[in-house]
């Protein structure tokens, strides 16, 4: 987060922004609702860092014609590394009590990278989404922000020296300064279109943030001066830093074009507060009650999510009492931080009196946090039953088709239909598979099944992408999937001229259809236009095979059954605590029109699963000891193997039944 430097004089006006940046950051996560754009307090602080920074750095290069890099390091260090240290053995400490032991060990590695400020290389290399809901489960996420300013501190400094070498004068530093930013925020835009991962997380496409507060801190004189009305035009700034806070739209490409919105809103109240003035923002901004906040912002911000992260975990559904008491803790906690931790350090005589004390002292608390890492990643994993283990690697393990073929599932931007073609040679009986990860998962016991009978099954997979003729929204593109429709036709096309015995759908429709169960985006559409879709595909294969098998949709889990096993074994308490009620778990709009939609197609029938994964009340975590499910929704690969006698018997002993029509 954006930290004080050491100005020549103090702007209340930063302190109560630093205030308005974390309290959006910090509602966004605590799911306040009307706040959707909260996260864009992250930028809001890339600006102040990028001015703030760049004015001290300016400053010094002006009175001494040079700049103490090492000095500079050292003031950084001692403000940034105690705090983040003692925060991240924190989270590993109270991990132990809440995480399973494979968690421990996950997050403990990854503690590491938190420590070494290079967590966002991590996140990028995994393809996280920041905004995905398993997400939520990560303690340290949050530091992919504090590594950028890290890697920001590290690098920007060596290059404003350069620059001002190169040409000296304020100037002499703007003109490339602008270069850098244009660069940066063209590799940005295309980044956010292409590979939302790299645009968010890598550092130098988020250079043009803190660019545009460097910017700012060079014209802000030249601008008090011109421009008499600039305090007030600062209000224009708070409104356009509010209008993200609630009008952000939910599944808009981020960064991208529209985090101009914040970054100018930011740097326009920067320059309001170089010409205080009555009608200013710096009236509100200077309030007591955002002193104090902005004052302990930074410490807000390292405490606020593992606080969140694990009250969420313990209790899934907090109520706003819980949520403000998560919130008292979160203050307190950064209080004390900033009380007995981060001031006194930054202000410690003795750190202080030499560069070199400070830097030693700085690798010394790097290493601390970076060892401990190392060694409670080997500790959890000496910690891992052969219980926990065996659920872990439940949820691991690939389906049978991937198992056989790894490119079998098509990703996102293929459209070239891959048939993947398991069991005999010469079959008695051929059987198609077409749709997304849903469909993938029923590989594992059809497979099984083909080999033991001596059939064939072809795989037509392709992630997120469903058999339905109907174009949906792809969350990860953030667009229309342009792409599944391209592939589901070339597959409809191959599909007709295999004559197969028969084809089988399957398809995670309640993520693509509206409903009250599983509302995965805004996007999703409604029932009847599934409904057609679904009659589309079906009606064109009707003359392709003599039968055709559209399989219910399973349950959606309302916790990860992987993780919340995993935990409950760790904590000596029973696994049907991760049961989900089948209210919770089973939608009936959907299938009522998808049965609906194929009801008058002959050859059509409706397959109907659930009770191979639910009681009349409740959907289990695991069924006789094995993982019912890998994560939310996707069957468990050794629990999918015991179902082949079922599905066997449900496909083959139904084909000759008719769907009801109503």
């Amino acid at each position: 987060m954006a930290t004080r430097t050491e100005p020549h004089h103090f702007r209340m006006d930063i302190e109560g922004l630093r205030a308005l940046a974390v309290s959006g950051v910090i509602a966004f996560h605590f799911g306040v609702a009307g706040l959707p754009g909260g996260f864009v307090g992250v930028d809001i602080f890339f600006v102040i860092s990028g001015y703030l920074v760049t004015r001290q750095i300016q400053l010094e290069i002006d009175e001494t014609g040079s700049l103490d890099l090492l000095r500079f390091y050292a003031r950084r260090a001692r403000r940034l590394l105690p705090a983040s240290c003692v925060a991240i053995l924190a989270t590993l400490f109270f991990g132990y009590f809440v995480l399973s032991p494979p968690e421990q060990q996950f997050y403990s590695e990854e503690s590491f990278y938190a420590s070494a400020y290079i967590i966002n290389l991590w996140l990028i290399s995994s393809a996280v989404d920041y905004f995905a809901s398993d997400a939520a489960n990560n303690p340290f996420i949050h530091f992919w922000s504090l590594s950028i300013e890290e890697q920001f501190y590290l690098i920007w400094p060596a290059l404003l020296l350069l620059f001002a070498r190169l040409r000296a004068g304020a100037y002499g530093l703007f003109l490339p300064m602008t270069l850098v930013g244009v660069v940066s925020f063209a590799f940005c835009l295309h980044f956010t279109a292409v590979s939302e991962p790299w645009a968010f997380y890598f550092s130098p496409f988020r250079a043009w943030e803190f660019a545009c507060g460097g910017l700012a801190s060079m014209v802000s004189e030249e601008a008090a001066k011109r421009f008499r009305l600039i305090s007030v035009f600062g209000w224009i700034g708070i409104g356009l830093i509010m209008t993200s806070y609630l009008g952000m739209p939910v599944d808009v490409p981020f960064p991208g074009l529209i985090a101009l919105v914040p970054v100018v809103g930011t740097v326009i109240v920067l320059l309001s507060g170089t010409r205080p003035g009555h009608a200013g923002p710096q009236l509100l901004l200077s309030l007591a009650p955002l002193q104090r906040i902005g004052r302990v912002s930074y410490s807000l911000y390292l405490w606020h999510w593992p606080v969140i992260v694990f009250a969420g975990i313990l209790k899934p559904e907090l109520t706003i009492l819980e949520r403000a008491l998560c919130f008292a803790l979160t203050l307190g906690l950064s209080v004390l931080s900033y009380r007995f931790v981060e001031n006194p350090l930054r202000r410690n005589s003795w750190l202080m009196a030499k560069t070199s004390r400070s830097l030693g002292f700085a690798a010394l608390v790097t290493a601390c946090g970076t060892i401990v890492a190392f060694g409670g990643a080997r500790l959890a994993n000496q910690k891992i039953d052969p219980q926990q283990n065996l659920v872990r690697l439940s949820a691991e393990r690939d389906s049978l088709a991937r198992q056989l073929d790894a490119g079998c599932l098509l990703d996102a931007y293929q459209v070239q239909p891959k048939p993947c073609e398991f069991g005999a040679e010469n079959p008695g009986k051929t059987i198609v598979l077409i749709g997304d990860s849903h469909a993938d998962h029923w590989s594992t016991p059809l497979i099984s099944m083909v080999n033991s009978n001596r059939w064939r099954l072809v795989t037509y997979l392709k992630s997120s992408c469903p058999a339905a003729d109907v174009t949906i929204w792809n969350s990860m593109l953030v667009r229309d999937y342009e792409e599944c429709d391209r592939w589901r036709e070339f597959a409809m096309r191959e599909i007709a001229t295999r004559k197969a015995d028969m084809v089988i759908i399957s398809e995670y429709s309640s993520a693509y259809v509206k409903n009250d169960i599983n509302v995965t985006s805004a996007h999703q559409i409604d029932a009847a236009t599934w409904a057609q879709g679904l009659r589309k595909t079906v009606s064109a294969l009707e003359s392709a095979t003599p039968k055709i098998a559209v399989i219910r949709d399973g349950p959606v889990h309302r916790t990860y059954p992987d993780k919340c096993v995993a935990r409950a074994l760790w904590q000596n308490r029973s696994p049907e605590i991760c049961d989900t009620p089948r209210s919770e778990a089973m939608e009936e709009t959907i299938p009522d029109s998808e049965r609906k939609a194929i009801a008058h197609i002959g050859n059509a029938s409706y397959v109907d699963l659930t009770d191979l994964f639910c009681n009349e009340t409740r959907c289990p975590a695991m069924i006789g000891g094995m993982l019912t499910f890998r994560d939310r929704h996707h069957i468990a690969t050794p629990f999918a193997e015991t179902l082949v006698a079922p599905l066997q018997r449900e496909l083959f002993g139904t084909m000759n039944a008719r769907a009801p029509t109503d």
